[in-house]
């Protein structure tokens, strides 16, 4: 169990208890890498992660897709700094553009389905040859919105996760694991 503070100055800590471990994690974005690569073998594809809880997790798992591609991010918030979603906020688009172009979408977490449904939707408004989702977690039993990711790295119960670019309040990103926060 790791215990982190808030913030240096807080007397408040939590505990982080480790959910999947890094290792785990590790072996898994390597197949979810390599099972990209042979699927869009031959093609080049334009790689689309929201910003900013998917950055460690997409770091890792480009590293394993050994093909043309370009990469571009757009940023989408609903989380503020509570642990229930809010209003969606788009905060950055695109800088390349995606018509006729193979994209894949990259998320930290498929949790109600709002946020990576309207991302989608965005997406295809402009016109991608094809558009595909990713996502480290999948927490199904949230699901407000019927949405499916198309590669899943982990199936998770209802618990509010850190870690691995994961945060709360934007701490705990840094935590090389999957971890629930006592107290939260």
């Amino acid at each position: 169990m790791t215990r982190l503070s808030l913030s240096s100055a807080s007397a408040e800590f939590h505990r982080a208890k480790t959910l999947i471990p890094a290792r785990r994690i590790q072996r898994r974005v390597k197949e979810l890498g390599e099972q990209i690569r042979q699927d869009y073998a031959g093609q080049n594809l334009t790689v689309v992660a929201l910003l900013k809880g998917t950055f460690v997790f997409l770091a890792d798992l480009v590293r394993h897709m050994d093909l043309p591609l370009e990469l571009d991010f757009i940023g989408a918030a609903s989380y503020g700094r509570g642990t229930r979603p809010g209003k969606l906020i788009f905060t950055k688009d695109l800088q390349l553009p995606v018509a006729g172009r193979h994209v894949l979408l990259v998320d930290d977490i498929l949790d109600t389905g709002a946020t990576l449904g309207a991302v989608a939707r965005r997406l295809r408004a402009r016109k991608p040859a094809s558009l595909r989702t990713c996502v480290l977690l999948d927490k199904p039993s949230r699901r407000t919105v019927p949405f499916q990711a198309d590669y899943v790295g982990f199936t998770i119960p209802d618990h509010f996760v850190v870690g691995y670019g994961l945060d709360y309040a934007e701490r705990y990103r840094n935590l090389p694991f999957v971890g629930v926060l006592e107290g939260t």
